[in-house]
């Protein structure tokens, strides 16, 4: 568990890290430069999932010996699957983590939603949704890594 406490705001609990894959941890069915170490470092306080609908099939491949869950989604009512999938897991445990549309009904459910802007860019729902938006991946996983960056940011 990640515990974070936020002064003026809430204290985080967080159990599960629940993160989209095209955009957020690859690029073009690709995982990106940084993605496969920060996992495995951030695996051993936060239960990590990906859920993804697979547009490159190359999520199983690529996220192959890490210790996370693949819940490859249909492609219809993505948005939907992964709000109902945060619920499941206990949507104020966990943190989400994408840039997409379908993103951003899961992270207004979270208890700590962090959008990113990377190559795919971002849709503006979801980084209104978030609570933290960050340049890349690998800032996105330091912030977890490193919880006192969260508190910098996040504190009134």
């Amino acid at each position: 568990m990640i515990a974070i406490d936020i002064p003026g705001g809430t204290a985080l609990r967080l159990e599960h890290l629940v993160l989209d894959y095209n955009g957020t941890l690859a690029c073009d069915g690709m995982l990106l430069p940084g993605a496969r170490e920060r996992l495995q470092r951030l695996a051993g306080s936060i239960r990590i999932h990906v859920v993804t609908a697979d547009t490159f099939g190359l999520a199983r491949a690529q996220l192959a010996g890490l210790p996370c869950e693949l819940r490859i989604l249909e492609r219809a009512g993505q948005a939907r699957a992964k709000l109902d999938y945060v619920a499941q897991l206990g949507a104020e445990g966990t943190a989400c983590v994408g840039n997409g549309r379908n993103d951003a009904l899961m992270m207004k459910a979270a208890g700590l939603g962090i959008a990113l802007i990377q190559a795919e860019g971002a849709a503006p729902d979801t980084l209104s949704a978030a609570d933290v938006v960050a340049p890349g991946i690998e800032h996105v996983l330091d912030l977890l890594l490193h919880a006192q960056r969260l508190v910098a940011t996040l504190r009134t």
